[in-house]
């Protein structure tokens, strides 16, 4: 494996490889393994139903019993347009084929909406662990707004037989406050009927785009993880961070904005990107909450984007990978091969903590 996965990384393999972190050490870490729900999770308020869902979770696929997921998200139909979504591949406007992708993929779940999931439940909830994606972001409304909504209860999603439920928070937005309350609402929900619970923390606002994408931030990215696991999400999903410094750009000038210690830039992080995302796994309760990184958009590098991606979040700490649009947005058999690239690197012994 390790050669096929060097080669994927070319001339960067050492960059990503070879790099010991001096940041947070890895002793400070919960790094996943085979026993981490009950390691994890035995001395919480869980319930055992829902840590029994957190074990179908990690006992599916080709990552089974490693503590390390792959999931195939297929929300992009909502959050992106069907069409921007699905034109690459129209045989993914037949929720079917999402589920029999993620199957045939040797993936540890499904997270979709409530329509692709609530018409092939009875055929398939048993089979993979079904996500609930409770919420979205709809791009019909002129002018497009950045606001996540509920589509659905959290009783509908347990009654199609659902592992867990996701949902989003776009943390910083003007509606972040009421997004807060509705899905912490959700997640005691969810627990209280034995499901887990899994939150995509992204950032939102126009502000945080000046000199750089801030919303890829490792600082702001970071604390928006902080607070999805105090509103006791079992997993936490993130961008892959890709510079530093939200804060301290954000209060430039007249502007005063959070708070922030200069420690985070000069101690906890690097400009590497596996020490950037260590300091989202820092954030993610020392990886008690395990981190799984988005696997991004779909281009002419695929392959290449997706094991970099699952290197730098193993390497770091991390959980496990979440990547739709790289797998959907080509022929099954060709996104089947993509995702068990992905899962390759979480089997492969050579890649190594950093």
């Amino acid at each position: 494996m390790i050669e096929t996965i060097t080669g994927y990384l070319g001339d960067k393999a050492e960059y990503y490889l070879g790099h010991t972190s001096t940041s947070i050490p890895k002793e400070s870490l919960h790094l996943p393994t085979g026993d981490s729900v009950s390691r994890i999770f035995t001395g919480s308020d869980r319930n055992n139903r829902v840590m029994r869902n957190l074990e179908y979770i990690n006992s599916t696929g080709r990552l089974a019993g490693t503590g390390y997921v792959s999931i195939l998200p297929v929300d992009q139909g909502i959050e992106h347009s069907a069409g921007a979504s699905f034109a690459k591949n129209p045989a993914y406007f037949d929720p079917e084929n999402i589920v029999k992708l993620a199957v045939e993929g040797g993936c540890n779940a499904v997270a979709s909406t409530f329509g692709v999931l609530g018409l092939t439940a009875r055929k398939y909830a048993h089979r993979i662990p079904y996500i609930v994606k409770i919420n979205h972001n709809e791009l019909l409304t002129y002018p497009n707004k950045a606001d996540q909504i509920l589509f659905g209860t959290v009783k509908e999603a347990y009654e199609m037989g659902a592992a867990a439920i996701g949902a989003t928070i776009y943390f910083g937005s003007q509606e972040s406050g009421r997004q807060i309350v509705e899905i912490a609402n959700a997640f005691y929900q969810a627990h209280e009927l034995g499901m887990a619970t899994i939150l995509w923390c992204y950032v939102r606002n126009n502000a945080f785009k000046s000199d750089k994408d801030y919303h890829v931030s490792a600082d702001l990215t970071g604390q928006a993880n902080h607070l999805g696991v105090t509103i006791e999400a079992d997993i936490i999903k993130q961008k892959l961070p890709e510079n530093n410094g939200g804060y301290t750009a954000l209060n430039m000038g007249n502007s005063s904005y959070g708070k922030i210690d200069k420690r985070v830039y000069t101690e906890l992080t690097t400009d590497h990107p596996i020490d950037l995302c260590r300091y989202q796994v820092a954030n993610c309760y020392m990886g008690r909450v395990g981190l799984i990184n988005s696997g991004g958009a779909s281009g002419n590098n695929d392959f290449a984007e997706a094991v970099t991606t699952a290197v730098v979040n193993k390497r770091a700490g991390g959980m496990g990978l979440i990547s739709g649009r790289k797998a959907f947005q080509r022929p099954m058999a060709e996104g089947v091969k993509l995702l068990n690239a992905i899962q390759d690197v979480y089997l492969c012994d050579d890649v190594t903590i950093a």
